[in-house]
C-alpha cells in the first residue's frame, strides 16, 4: 500500500479503538501507521545488512514494537501531543504499526512479520500494492475529514469518520472474499498462485517454475462469475541461450530464449514477479516484449520491450511502462 493509505487506515483504525474522545492516541496510531516505510532512509545500509531492506525489520512485530517503544517516550515532547499514559501511547503506536504490516501483507508485496527470527513471508495476494481505487478513497478521506474538521458540528465529523471507516472495512472484506473465490478456482485447476488486479473481480491464476536452466509459466485470467474459462497461456524459455555467442536468430522462440536474461537484468522488478514473453518477426528483426502477467486492469504493464536482430542476435531493449500486447491483455 502507499504511504498515505497506511496513515489514513491507521488513523481510522485507531479512531475505532480509542473513540473520538482520545485524539492523542488516534494521532499516535496514525503516525505509527506510516513509520515502517521510513526504512527507505536505511537504503545505504540495506546493501550490507539485508534485514534493513524495504519490508524488512521495520515491517515486523519486533520492528514495530521498537518504534512504538521509542515513540511512546518521545511523543509527549512533540507539538500537539499532550502528556498522557506512556503505556497507552505504546499500545496506540503498536497497533497502528501492526496495521501497516497487515496491509502490506494483504497485497502481493511480501512482509516478514517474525523477523529477525525467521524470513517466513506473509503475502495474501488479495490486492495490488498501488491501487488507484484505494488511492482515490484515501484522497477523498483526507479532503473530507480535513474540510469538516472545525467547520462542522463535531457530531457530524464523527459520523463522517464512521462512514469512511465502514467503506474501508467493506473494501477489505470484498477483496478478501474475492481472493478466497479465486483461490478455490486455483486449487480446482491445479495452479500454484493467484495474482490480483486493480479490479476485485479480475484475477490471474499462475503456475511457474524457475531453475538455472529454464523458466516456465502457465497462466490464465479468472473473472468472477465467468461462463467459460479464459484461454490458458504457456511459455518455456531456455535461459542458457542468453549466454550463447551472438549469431543468427531463427524463430520467435529463439528470440525469447536469447533475450530472457538480458530483459531480467534490465528490469530487476520484472524478474521478481511472474512474467511472460512474446516475440514476432518484423522484417530483419524480432519484436520482443516481457511483461508482468498480473494486470492492472487498464492493459498497461511494467516490463521490457525491444528488438532482437535476426542476423546478428544484437538486442535493443528498453524498460518502462507500455501497453500490454493484445494477446496478453486482461
Amino acid at each position: 500500500m502507499d504511504l498515505l493509505t497506511h496513515v489514513v487506515f491507521a488513523y481510522l483504525f485507531s479512531f475505532v479503538l480509542w473513540g473520538p474522545a482520545a485524539p492523542q492516541y488516534i494521532a499516535a496510531g496514525a503516525l505509527a501507521g506510516g513509520l515502517p516505510d521510513a526504512d527507505g532512509l536505511l537504503f545505504p545500509l540495506a546493501r550490507r545488512f539485508p534485514i534493513l531492506e524495504h519490508h524488512g525489520i521495520t515491517h515486523s512485530i519486533v520492528g514495530v514494537s521498537i518504534i512504538a517503544g521509542v515513540g511512546s517516550l518521545l511523543l509527549p515532547f512533540l507539538p500537539y501531543f499532550p502528556h498522557a499514559s506512556t503505556l497507552l501511547y505504546f499500545i496506540a503506536m503498536e497497533l497502528g504499526g501492526l496495521s501497516h504490516v497487515f496491509l502490506d501483507g494483504f497485497t502481493h508485496f511480501a512482509v516478514h512479520p517474525i523477523l529477525p527470527f525467521s524470513w517466513r513471508e506473509l503475502r495474501l495476494d488479495a490486492d495490488v500494492a498501488i491501487n488507484v481505487v484505494m488511492l482515490a478513497l484515501t484522497a477523498t478521506t483526507l479532503v473530507t475529514l480535513g474540510l469538516e474538521r472545525g467547520s462542522v458540528p463535531f457530531s457530524l465529523w464523527v459520523e463522517t469518520a464512521w462512514i469512511l471507516t465502514t467503506i474501508y472495512a467493506a473494501y477489505l472484506v470484498i477483496r478478501a472474499v474475492a481472493r478466497w473465490k479465486a483461490g478455490v478456482v486455483r486449487t480446482r485447476e491445479g495452479f500454484t498462485g493467484v495474482g490480483p488486479s486493480t479490479a476485485p473481480w479480475v484475477w490471474t491464476l499462475i503456475d511457474r517454475e524457475e531453475t538455472p536452466e529454464r523458466y516456465s509459466i502457465r497462466y490464465r485470467r479468472y473473472r468472477m462469475g465467468e461462463k467459460a474459462p479464459a484461454p490458458e497461456r504457456r511459455l518455456v524459455v531456455d535461459k542458457r541461450s542468453g549466454s550463447s555467442p551472438p549469431g543468427p536468430v531463427r524463430s520467435p522462440q529463439e528470440a525469447l530464449d536469447r533475450s530472457y536474461e538480458a530483459a531480467m537484468n534490465k528490469n530487476g522488478w520484472l524478474a521478481l514477479r511472474p512474467h511472460f514473453g512474446e516475440a514476432s518477426a518484423r522484417g530483419g528483426v524480432y519484436d520482443v516484449v516481457w511483461y508482468m502477467v498480473e494486470g492492472t486492469g487498464s492493459g498497461r504493464t511494467w516490463g521490457v520491450h525491444g528488438t532482437v536482430d535476426a542476423d546478428t542476435g544484437a538486442m535493443q531493449l528498453r524498460s518502462g511502462i507500455f501497453q500490454k500486447p493484445a494477446s496478453g491483455s486482461t
